[in-house]
C-alpha cells in the first residue's frame, strides 16, 4: 500500500490542476443530486425498530386505527389570573381554537379535553390531542407552526396555549453556528502548530472539500432512504474532525522533508507514502467499526453509522488525492523560512535532536560513511574537547568535551559498532527536549507510580458509568424556554408524569366469543397493574376484531417505573389470552423507546467484544508485538468507561451541567454508547499509530526501549497533541446544539478523545512500555514468521530525510 499511495501522491502532485477539478465537480454534483432528489427537509427523525413487538403493532394500527397510528400533539391551555378552563369565557376560545387546529394542514382528529376528561383537578389546566395519519418524518415542514398560529388566536389574557407532544420530539438539529466555531479552532492551532497560516489553512480547506461531498451527498439521499437530522450532524462533526486530522497528520510530514531539502514533489509523494499510509489504516478502521452498526437493525443507528462511514471515507480519499494537489499548488511556498522557529523546530526533531541516529536510525557517521569511533572505543571528542558537528553546524554532544554519548558518560560506540545512545534513554543532541518528549520522560521515570494514578483517576471518573440510565430523548430535555418543554413540563405537573407518555395496547380480539367483554377485561386486568394511573374505554374496530386500550402510567416516559410496566403487561399476555381469549401487544412511543433501549443493550457487549477484538488483531499486524495490542485494548475500555462516566456525571446527575448548557438530567441516550465505541476505536487507533509506529521505528534501530519511547514523543507528540485538541474542539463546538442526543453524542467525542490522547496515549501508553521495556516489542518466532508485514509507516519507500547531511566530524577531529 505505501508504494501504491507513493505513486498516488506523486500522480495527484503533477496532475494538481485535474485533480482539483475532479473534486469541484464532484462536489457539484453532490449539490445537484440534492437539489433535485432530495434536501433537509426530507430528513427522518423516527425511531423504529422492524420486528419488534411495538413496530408490529404500530404497522397494523395503520390500517385498523389509522388515526392512531401516525404521531400526535397536545395543545395544552392554562388558565391565568384565578381563572379556570371550565369558566364559559375561556371553554368558548378553547373550543374555538381546537376548531381552528382541526383545519390544520394534516391533521386527521382533534380530541377535545372536555370529551376526554383530561382536564387537571384543579381546574386550571386542559389538555387537548391532535392526531395525525403520518409518522412526524412525513410531516410539511410548516405542519407543527401552521398548528400552533392556528390556536394562537387563544392565547390571550387570561389564557396561555403551549402547543408539545410527540411531534414535537427529536425536532432537527441545527449544527451550522456549530461546525463555523469548530473550523476557527482548528484554524487557530493549526496556525499554532505549524507558526504559518498558509500551511494551517491546507487541512481546513481539504477537510471542507470532503465535508461538502459527504453531506451534500448524504442529503441527495433523502429521498430515497431514511436519514436523521442527528445522522447528518454526527456525518458533519466526525467528517470534520478527522479531514482536518489526517491533512494534519500529512502536511507535518510534508513539512518535514521540505525543511530537510527534500524537492516538493518526492516530499509529498513520500507524505502521502508514509504518513498517507497510516491515515489509510485508522481511516479504514473507522469507517468497518462505524458500518458495524448496520448489525444492530435498527434504521436510526445504521444511517448514523453509513452517514459516518461515509464521511470518514471521502475523508481518506480528499487527504490521498485533493490534498497532495493542494500542496503542488503550494510548492515551496511550505518550507519553513531559513532561521524561522518553525525550521529550527523541524531539524531539532529530524536531525541532531534524535536519539543518537537520524531519521533513518542509522549509527553516527562520517563523512566517509564509517563508524565515527575506531575499534578503540575511545570517545570522539573527549581527547581534543571539540564536538562532533553534523552539517547544521549543531554539536551532536552536550558540550564542549563530552563524548556523543549520553550525560552518563559512556562512549558512543566500541569495536561493537553500537548506535550512539544511552541505555538510559537520555537523547544526546545539544537541542532540548521538545514538550511532548519532556511529558514522556516524566511519566516513565516512575512508570508504575504513572499506571497506578491512571487507573485509579480513570476509574474514579468511570464509577457513575454502573447506574448509567438509557432511553430516548423526549421534550423533558428539550430547551427550557421551547413551546414542547414548557407544555411538558405543565402536563406532568397537572395531569401526571405518565400522560407525556402514554402507552397504547393493541388487543386482537377475533378469537374471543365476545369481543367487547373480552376488550372491557384486557382493560380491567391492565387497570390492575402497579405503575397505572388511569386506563382509557377501549376503542373497537368491529370490522378486524380488535380493540385499542390506551394506558397511563404512573410514572414519566423515561422513568425505570415505566419500563417495568411495559415488561409486566407483555409478561401477562398468557394470562390475558387465557382468560379473555385476546392476544395483546404494547407499542406507543414509549413502547418503542424500551424496545430500542433493550436491542441496543443486547448487542451493546458483542459489538464491544468485535470491536476490541478487532483492534487487537490490527495493532498485532502493525506493530508485531502482543503487549503493544493488549495495553491498546486496555487503555481502550478504561477511556470508555471514563467517557461513560463522565456522560452520566453531566447528563444525568447534573454535575457541572450549566457549562454546556444542560439544564435538565435526564437519562443518557440509548444510541451513545454504542455510537462511543464505534467512533472513539477508530480515533483511538489513530493516535496508537502515529504515535507508538514512531516507537517501533526507533526500538528496531537502536534497540533501546527507553530511548524509543522518547523519541516517539519528539517525533510525534506534537502533532498528535494537536491533532487531538483540533478533534476535541470540532466535537465540543457541537455543544452548542438543542438537540439533547447531540449534545450528549458531543460531549462524549469530546471527552472521550480529550483522555484517550492525552490521558491514554500520552501518558498510560508510555509508562506500560517503559515498565515492560524489551518484552513490550516481543513476539514469538513461530507467530511472527506466519503474520504478514503491513509496513504501515512505509519503510520500504527509503529513508526519510535527516537533518540536511548525515552527521560528520569536522576537519578538527576528522584527525
Amino acid at each position: 500500500m505505501p508504494a501504491f499511495l507513493h505513486r498516488l501522491g506523486r500522480l495527484a502532485f503533477r496532475r494538481r490542476r485535474r485533480m482539483l477539478a475532479l473534486w469541484l465537480a464532484l462536489v457539484a454534483a453532490a449539490v445537484v443530486c440534492m437539489t433535485a432528489f432530495g434536501g433537509t427537509g426530507k430528513l427522518d427523525n423516527t425511531f423504529s425498530i422492524p420486528g419488534s413487538e411495538s413496530q408490529r403493532a404500530l404497522d397494523r394500527m395503520k390500517t385498523d386505527f389509522p388515526t392512531f397510528s401516525g404521531t400526535s400533539a397536545q395543545i395544552v391551555f392554562t388558565a391565568t389570573d384565578s381563572q379556570k378552563v371550565t369558566d364559559p369565557a375561556d371553554s368558548a376560545r378553547i373550543r374555538a381554537a381546537l376548531g381552528a387546529a382541526a383545519s390544520a394542514p394534516q391533521v386527521a382528529k382533534v380530541v377535545s379535553p372536555f370529551d376526554a376528561h383530561t382536564i387537571s383537578a384543579d381546574g386550571t389546566t386542559a389538555v387537548a390531542q391532535v392526531r395525525y395519519e403520518v409518522p412526524q418524518s412525513a410531516l410539511e415542514p410548516n405542519a407543527l407552526d401552521a398548528l400552533k398560529s392556528a390556536v394562537s388566536g387563544a392565547n390571550q389574557q387570561g389564557m396561555r396555549v403551549d402547543v408539545g407532544g410527540s411531534a414535537f420530539g427529536n425536532a432537527p438539529s441545527e449544527s451550522h453556528r456549530s461546525d463555523i466555531i469548530g473550523v476557527g479552532v482548528a484554524l487557530v492551532i493549526l496556525t499554532l502548530t505549524f507558526g504559518s497560516l498558509l500551511t494551517a489553512g491546507i487541512p481546513v480547506v481539504t477537510a471542507l472539500f470532503g465535508v461538502a461531498t459527504a453531506i451534500f451527498g448524504a442529503l441527495s439521499l433523502t429521498g430515497t432512504v431514511s436519514i436523521s437530522s442527528t445522522a447528518q450532524s454526527l456525518a458533519l462533526m466526525i467528517g470534520l474532525a478527522v479531514g482536518i486530522d489526517y491533512a494534519l497528520f500529512i502536511v507535518s510530514r510534508h513539512r518535514f522533508h521540505l525543511a530537510h531539502g527534500m524537492e516538493p514533489e518526492e516530499s509529498a509523494a513520500l507524505a502521502v507514502g508514509t504518513a498517507g499510509s497510516a491515515v489509510v489504516f485508522a481511516g479504514l478502521t473507522v469507517v468497518i467499526a462505524m458500518t458495524g452498526l448496520t448489525v444492530v437493525g435498527i434504521p436510526y443507528l445504521t444511517a448514523m453509522g453509513l452517514a459516518a462511514a461515509g464521511a470518514v471515507l471521502i475523508a481518506v480519499l480528499v487527504a490521498t488525492t485533493l490534498l497532495p494537489a493542494i500542496l503542488g499548488f503550494a510548492g515551496t511556498r511550505l518550507t519553513p523560512g531559513p532561521g524561522s522557529r518553525a525550521m529550527r523546530r523541524e531539524q531539532a526533531v529530524g536531525g541532531a535532536g534524535e536519539d543518537a541516529v537520524g531519521a533513518t536510525g542509522d549509527s553516527l557517521a562520517s563523512a566517509t560513511g564509517e563508524n565515527v569511533l575506531s575499534g578503540t572505543g575511545d570517545n570522539v571528542a573527549g581527547g581534543t574537547g571539540d564536538n562532533v558537528a553534523g552539517g547544521t553546524g549543531e554539536s551532536v554532544a552536550g558540550g564542549p568535551g563530552e563524548s556523543i554519548a549520553s550525560r552518563t558518560g559512556e562512549s558512543v560506540a566500541g569495536g561493537t559498532g553500537e548506535h550512539v545512545a544511552s541505555r538510559t534513554g537520555e537523547h544526546v543532541a545539544g537541542a532540548a527536549a521538545n514538550a511532548a518528549e519532556r511529558w514522556f520522560r516524566l511519566v516513565t521515570r516512575r512508570p508504575l507510580l504513572t499506571l497506578v494514578a491512571v487507573v485509579a483517576s480513570l476509574g474514579a471518573l468511570a464509577w457513575p458509568a454502573h447506574d448509567m440510565r438509557l432511553a430516548l430523548p423526549d421534550n423533558g430535555t428539550a430547551p427550557t424556554s421551547s413551546s414542547q418543554r414548557i407544555a411538558f413540563d405543565r402536563v406532568g405537573e397537572k395531569l401526571g408524569p405518565g400522560f407525556n407518555g402514554p402507552l397504547l395496547v393493541l388487543a386482537d380480539t377475533s378469537h374471543s366469543s365476545d369481543p367487547a367483554t373480552a376488550a372491557q377485561r384486557v382493560a380491567a386486568t391492565i387497570g390492575a397493574l402497579p405503575d397505572v394511573a388511569t386506563v382509557g374505554k377501549p376503542v373497537a374496530n368491529p370490522a378486524t376484531h380488535t380493540a385499542l386500550i390506551q394506558v397511563i402510567p404512573d410514572s414519566a416516559p423515561s422513568d425505570p417505573a415505566t419500563k417495568t410496566l411495559v415488561n409486566s403487561i407483555r409478561d401477562d399476555r398468557a394470562a390475558i389470552l387465557r382468560d379473555t381469549g385476546a392476544t395483546v401487544q404494547v407499542t406507543g412511543s414509549t413502547a418503542v423507546s424500551v424496545d430500542v433501549a433493550a436491542k441496543l443493550n443486547s448487542a451493546l457487549i458483542p459489538f464491544a467484544a468485535v470491536v476490541i477484538g478487532l483492534s487487537l488483531l490490527l495493532l498485532l499486524l502493525v506493530f508485531r508485538s502482543l503487549v503493544v495490542p493488549l495495553k491498546a485494548a486496555a487503555g481502550f475500555l478504561l477511556s470508555i468507561a471514563a467517557t461513560l462516566g463522565a456522560v452520566v456525571g453531566v447528563f444525568q446527575l447534573g454535575h457541572l451541567g450549566s457549562l454546556i448548557g444542560v439544564d435538565t438530567t435526564g437519562p443518557v441516550s440509548s444510541f451513545l454508547p454504542i455510537i462511543l465505541l464505534a467512533v472513539l476505536f477508530g480515533l483511538a487507533m489513530d493516535y496508537e499509530v502515529f504515535l507508538v509506529s514512531r516507537m517501533r521505528e526507533s526500538y528496531l534501530h537502536t534497540g533501546n526501549p527507553l530511548g524509543a519511547v522518547h523519541s516517539g514523543a519528539r517525533h510525534s507528540g506534537r502533532v498528535v497533541t494537536a491533532a487531538a485538541l483540533i478533534m476535541t474542539s470540532v466535537f465540543a463546538a457541537f455543544l452548542t446544539s438543542d438537540s439533547t442526543m447531540l449534545k450528549q453524542i458531543a460531549f462524549a467525542l469530546a471527552a472521550g478523545v480529550l483522555l484517550d490522547a492525552f490521558v491514554i496515549r500520552m501518558t498510560f501508553v508510555p509508562a506500560v512500555l517503559a515498565l515492560t521495556r524489551h518484552a513490550a516489542w516481543w513476539l514469538p518466532k513461530w507467530l511472527e514468521r506466519r503474520l504478514p508485514d503491513l509496513d504501515i509507516e512505509g519503510d520500504r519507500l527509503g529513508p526519510a530525510p535527516t537533518a540536511p547531511e548525515s552527521v560528520a566530524l569536522t576537519p578538527s577531529t576528522a584527525d
